[in-house]
Parts: structure tokens; C-alpha cells; sequence
């Protein structure tokens, strides 16, 4: 029986919930092989903890990916999160050339939050991310990360009429679908995402009320169930809706625990995804 396979490339942190270490288990849990490509160790995430180590693992990509074509192995889908360097793009637009024929390939632009780019980043890395994302099939940037690889001021919140501007412009970039979080309806009391396929003209979103706490790595958890629920062949409709309900629940679960400041209790909300993938059958 065939089972799907996503190759997930991103940093991965020794204690700390985001990147790889949300990305192999989430998607795995989903019933999708997930294999992995780490761009970079590190001893922790870097939101909250200081003195972090950290080992660059850009030499080793050419290296693995080598051996993965000797081998002939292939991927349904090719996932990427964060990149570090402009090297980092340049090696992953090859990975899409050599391995992204019939896949499908994701990009979750990380590079910033509530309006601002994370430390090392600037306008030109944006301007680099872009490029990217021009080579994906699917992007998924926040509302900051939209605003800066277009190069267009940060608004400070984003309403549905809003959001179908800005994803017509961000599927400019050349990408066939375009989804951006953090989009809000009823006056700010539910936040989603909505998606613009260009092919089709047609939107897709979904909405939940909104949770006021802030974790580390949210992204990261949406980005995985997304992405393991279009490897499962679910409609752009029942991945939104998958991947929105699953964030939010393990928000509200983590929600009040300082003890998981580092990130949300994604574990505990496990039987809850596999559940929502099996009422999208």
C-alpha cells in the first residue's frame, strides 16, 4: 500500500518545540513518511533562551543530496521552513529542481513576526525568500513575512478584503497557491488563514475564535498538519480547516502553563489531528 512521503527541510533544536521537532512528529503521527533534512543544530530554539550553540549543517546538504540521487529515492512533497543564509535558498532551489518533478513544494517563508524580521534577516534575505517562493507550488508566509518579500508596509492587522489583495500579489511571485495566516473576521474576534489558488481564481479559509496566548512554534505546528494533510490527498478546504483546529487546540491546552513558554503541548493534541483526518475521509 503506498504511503506518502514528505522530505522536511529546516534547523532542528535539541530541547525547544518548533522546526524539525514539530515537522517528524507531527507529520509522521499523520501516517505520512517524513524524512528529514537539518540545515542547522541547535542546543535550543533561540525565542526565549540564551547562550544557545549552534552548528551550521549548509556543507552537508550537496553531500546528502548526492547520495539521495545515487539512491533514486524521490519525495511526494518537499517542505521547507527555516533558512538561515542565502546559501540555504540557493541549495533548496536546487533540491526543487532535482527531487521536485511531480512533487509538491512547500514553503513556509520564516523570517519574522509582528512586523519585524528576526535577527540576521533584512530586506535583501526577503527580496532572496521571494525568489523562492517563486519556485514553490504552495507558500504560507504570516502577514509580516507577506509584506516584506513584497517589498509593502506592514498594515499591524489584516482583514479578509485585505487578504485577497495581498494574496493576488503574492502569487505574483510565481506560485500557484498562496496562504497567509493570521487573518482576521468578525472584528478581530476570529482569526484564521485564507488561500488564492491562481489557476482557479477561486479563495478557501477557515476561522476559529481567537486565543489570546502566544507561543513559540505555532507556526511550525500549522505548517506540519498542513502540510501532512495535502500528502494525505485532503482538499485545500479540509487542510486549512485540519491544520487550524489542531493549532488552536494545542494553544488552548497550553495555554496559562509558563512551564511550556518554549512551546505548545502539540504532543497531547496527537489523537485529536489523527481524528480530524479521519472525519476528512
Amino acid at each position: 500500500m503506498y504511503q506518502p512521503r514528505v522530505l522536511s527541510i529546516q534547523d532542528i533544536s535539541c530541547f525547544g518545540k518548533c522546526s524539525l521537532t514539530v515537522a517528524l512528529p507531527v507529520i509522521s503521527a499523520m501516517g505520512v513518511e517524513t524524512a528529514i533534512l537539518p540545515t542547522a543544530v541547535l542546543s535550543t530554539h533561540t525565542g526565549g533562551f540564551t547562550g544557545f550553540t549552534f552548528r551550521d549543517l549548509t556543507d552537508d546538504v550537496e553531500p546528502i543530496c548526492a547520495h539521495w540521487k545515487k539512491e533514486g529515492i524521490t519525495f511526494g512533497s518537499i517542505y521547507t521552513g527555516y533558512l538561515g543564509s542565502f546559501r540555504q535558498l540557493e541549495l533548496v532551489g536546487q533540491i526543487f529542481d532535482d527531487f521536485g518533478k511531480g512533487a509538491l513544494k512547500l514553503v513556509d517563508p520564516v523570517m519574522g513576526d509582528n512586523g519585524k524580521l528576526y535577527t540576521g534577516f533584512d530586506e535583501n534575505f526577503a527580496k532572496g525568500m521571494a525568489k523562492l517562493c517563486g519556485k514553490a507550488d504552495i507558500i504560507v508566509p504570516n502577514l509580516t513575512e507577506a509584506c516584506y518579500m513584497l517589498g509593502i508596509p506592514y498594515p499591524g492587522d489584516c482583514g479578509r478584503e485585505y487578504a485577497k489583495e495581498l494574496l493576488k500579489k503574492l502569487t505574483s511571485l510565481g506560485c500557484r497557491i498562496a496562504v497567509l495566516t493570521g487573518v482576521m473576521d468578525c472584528g478581530g474576534k476570529k482569526h484564521g488563514v485564507m488561500a488564492y489558488n491562481s489557476e482557479t481564481g477561486e479563495y478557501s479559509e477557515y476561522y476559529s475564535d481567537h486565543v489570546d496566548a502566544k507561543f513559540h512554534g505555532t507556526g511550525d505546528v500549522w505548517a506540519s498538519s498542513f502540510c501532512g494533510a495535502l500528502a494525505l490527498g485532503k482538499t485545500m478546504d479540509e487542510a486549512l480547516k485540519i491544520a487550524v483546529e489542531y493549532t488552536v487546540a494545542c494553544i488552548k491546552i497550553s495555554a496559562g502553563d509558563d512551564e511550556h513558554k518554549y512551546g505548545v503541548r502539540f504532543e497531547e493534541c496527537i489523537p485529536l489531528l489523527v481524528d480530524l483526518i479521519g472525519k476528512n475521509k
